[in-house]
C-alpha cells in the first residue's frame, strides 16, 4: 500500500517574531524523523527553514533541500542534508518539490511561504493533483488567511464543486496523522491525477 514518504515543508527563511515558530517547526522536523518520513524543503539554513531541517537530521531524518543557485548564498544552503539539489531557477525548485513529496505543510513564513501554500491549493482546487496540503495554523498565524478564503466562498469565488480543500491544524502532533488519513482517502477516492507544471 502506498504511504507517504515525503513531506514537502513550506515555510519563512526568518525566524518571525514569536519563539512558537520556530518551536513547532524544531518539532515539526523531529517528528517527521521519528515517524520514518523525509524532509523537502527550501534548501536553507537560516529562519524556520534551518530550524525544521536541523531537527530533522539531528532525529535520524532524511533530507532533500532543493534551492536556487541564486540564492545558494543569501539563503546559506544546508550543505550537509542527505540530498542537495542546486536548480536554475524558482519554477524548477517548486516543480522538483511538488514531484518529491507526497504531501504539503505550510508553517508560517513569508510572501514565499504564501505563494508556496496558494499555487497547491489552486492545483488541488483545479484537480491536478490529489496530494494532502495542510496549513500548520501555529499560534493563529494562518488566521487572516482562513478568513480571507471563507470570505472567497461567501462572495461566491469559491463555488462548491470547486472547493479549496487544505486541513488545518495548530499541534504539530496531530499533523502526520491528519496527513496520512487523508492521503489515504485520496488514493482510494480519486485516479492518480497528472500534475501540469
Amino acid at each position: 500500500m502506498h504511504q507517504i514518504r515525503n513531506i514537502c515543508v513550506y515555510c519563512g527563511s526568518s525566524l518571525g517574531d514569536d519563539p512558537v515558530f520556530v518551536a513547532a517547526a524544531r518539532d515539526l522536523g523531529t517528528t517527521l524523523a521519528e515517524n520514518g518520513v523525509g524532509l523537502v524543503y527550501g534548501g536553507g539554513n537560516l529562519g524556520l527553514m534551518g530550524a525544521v531541517a536541523h531537527a530533522a537530521l539531528e532525529a535520524g531524518g532524511h533530507v532533500t533541500g532543493i534551492i536556487p543557485h541564486f540564492l545558494e548564498k543569501r539563503e546559506h544552503a544546508l550543505e550537509n542534508v542527505q540530498e542537495l539539489i542546486v536548480v536554475g531557477d524558482m519554477h524548477e525548485r517548486k516543480r522538483l518539490m511538488f514531484e518529491k513529496a507526497d504531501a504539503f505543510i505550510a508553517l508560517p513564513g513569508g510572501i514565499g511561504t504564501l505563494e508556496e501554500l496558494v499555487e497547491q491549493l489552486t492545483w488541488v482546487q483545479l484537480q491536478r493533483h490529489d496530494k494532502p496540503v495542510l496549513i500548520a495554523d501555529i499560534g493563529g498565524f494562518w488566521a487572516p488567511l482562513l478568513a480571507l478564503i471563507d470570505h472567497m466562498r461567501a462572495q461566491a469565488f469559491i463555488r462548491p464543486e470547486y472547493e479549496a480543500r487544505f486541513l488545518v491544524r495548530d499541534k504539530v502532533e496531530d499533523m502526520i496523522p491528519a496527513l496520512r488519513e487523508a492521503f489515504a482517502k485520496a488514493r482510494v477516492s480519486h485516479l492518480a491525477l497528472r500534475p501540469e507544471f
